[in-house]
Order: C-alpha cells, then structure tokens, then sequence
C-alpha cells in the first residue's frame, strides 16, 4: 500500500464528493492501510496482495452511490478455502446485524445435473472412466449463474438451485436470493472468461498444493469419494487447475492467504466493519 498523496491523486480524478464524505473516504482508507500493515506482521497473514487502487476506488463508490448492487467474486483451487472466507466473512456480518447487507451464491450450487449418468455407471469411479469430469467449467452451468448475477446486479431476486454431491442431482430453484448491497460470489470460475466482467472487486484465495490436497480428500470422504476414485478425481482437480483456475490469479484484486485460520478471517474482519461504522458514526 502507498502514502496518502496517493489516495488524494486517485480520488480527485472521480467524480466530485462532499467534502465530508471526502474525509470519511481518507480516514477509512488510513484505517484499512494500518490493518493491513499489522496484518504483515502475522505468522499467517490473510492478505497478500491489494490492488490500492481498487480498494480506494470500492470505498469512495460505496459511500456515494446510491442503490447499487457490488458484485464480489472469490475464487482459488478446489480445497483452497473460498468457502472457509466467505462464511467467516459471512459471520462477522451477521454479527453486526448486517444480515440484510449481503448474499452469497456458491458456483457448486450450478453444477449440471449428472445423477441419471452416475446411476447408469453405478460409481463415481466408473463414472470417471466414461471421461466425466466435475473440474472443468462445462460441468457447471455457468450461463445461468451468470444470468442471475446480472439480475442481482440490476436489483432483482433469483432462485437458485442446489447442487447434491452424494447423487450429483441439481435441484432447481431451491435458495432464494436477495438483491443486496453486496454480493458474494465462490467458487472455481468466477473469475474466468463467463464472468470476471461482473464483478467489481475480485479476490483469489492463494493456497500451497500440500495443503489443498490434505484438505481435499478430507472432503472427499463427506462426498462418499474413496479409493481409486477419489484418486482419479483428485488428478483431474490438479490437471484443470492448471488450465482453468490458476491463470485466474492475475485477474485478482485481492490475493487472499488459504492458510489463515477462520477465527483471523472474522477477527478481521470484524475489525474492518467496526472501523468503517465509527468513521461513519462520528462525521455523520
């Protein structure tokens, strides 16, 4: 993160603001920088990289325009941790009663239905032998997430579906989903070529392989994948990552550390939010 004539340079150059809204915009970003500061100092620190620009830009919008729905995009590697972050970024809003601020779509909940293919094989690990495969973007039905991102974004509700990944059955419009403040959006492809224009802040969860693979086939047993099955799967995962998911990384205005632990996630941010209700409170 760079100084603070940085911060007057990127904000002159937006469209005209109070000048009380003009301080809150500095004294937020000023809070940010000296959280993120002491961030680096952890053993394990949760952010690795921020786009300054971005989030200068994130704050100034949030504070001035009015009734506009913010598109945040999360992704990384199977077993990374992007479910981990938002649900612990989930919490600490719910604590501040922000429950009605935000909503969340998960791209797992768009994969295709595939539970007649897996009855007619008999297992997973036959069904891998017929040349399926969950880690491609084709799986997932990745139009209609897109289409009800946009109707998000525009203000209108969606009903999205949920995804079984014991029978692989997707059950149509099972969640209903509000067109809140902000929404989040997990999962392997949001940052690919269907829908990284959407999204107005777009963050990566970067996680060493040794770790993703531990986590990995922990989960794979919940999912009733073992033996040779989750081994093949487990190959495909790594194989499609490296065409699919880590080109995505450049995309990214926030790099996020996979190895921080959930209760650092909420710490901080919970320690944002605070930052940003007291700087409102006061000048307001």
């Amino acid at each position: 993160m760079t100084g603070e004539s940085t911060i007057e340079k990127n904000t002159s150059k937006n469209s005209p603001i109070s000048e009380e809204k003009n301080i809150i915009v500095f004294k937020i970003i000023d809070g940010i920088k000296e959280i993120l500061e002491e961030d680096q100092t952890q053993k394990q620190p949760l952010f690795l990289s921020v786009n300054e620009n971005m989030l200068i830009k994130a704050v100034k919008n949030f504070l001035t325009i009015e009734n506009k729905h913010y598109l945040i995009g999360i992704t990384g590697e199977s077993a990374s941790g992007k479910t981990t972050l938002v649900n612990y970024v989930s919490k600490a809003l719910r604590k501040k009663l922000f429950n009605e601020s935000y909503t969340s779509l998960c791209c797992d909940d768009y994969y295709k239905d595939t539970s007649e293919e897996l009855k007619r094989a008999g297992s997973y690990e036959e069904l891998y032998k017929t040349g399926f495969s969950f880690d491609k973007p084709d799986a997932i039905n990745l139009e209609l997430m897109r289409a009800h991102l946009i109707s998000l974004k525009n203000g209108c509700g969606v009903n999205a579906p949920e995804y079984d990944f014991v029978t692989c059955e997707s059950i149509p419009n099972r969640a209903y989903k509000n067109p809140t403040k902000a929404i989040l959006a997990e999962g392997l492809y949001v940052l690919g070529d269907e829908l990284v224009d959407l999204f107005d802040i777009k963050v990566y969860v970067y996680t060493p392989f040794d770790k993703i693979k531990e986590r990995w086939f922990t989960r794979a047993i919940l999912r009733g994948k073992t033996g040779a099955a989750a081994e093949h799967q487990f190959n495909d995962v790594n194989t499609t990552a490296q065409i699919y998911i880590r080109p995505t990384m450049k995309n990214a205005d926030i790099i996020i550390n996979g190895l921080s632990s959930a209760e650092y996630i909420e710490e901080i941010t919970t320690r944002i939010i605070n930052l940003i209700n007291d700087v409102i409170n006061f000048y307001i």
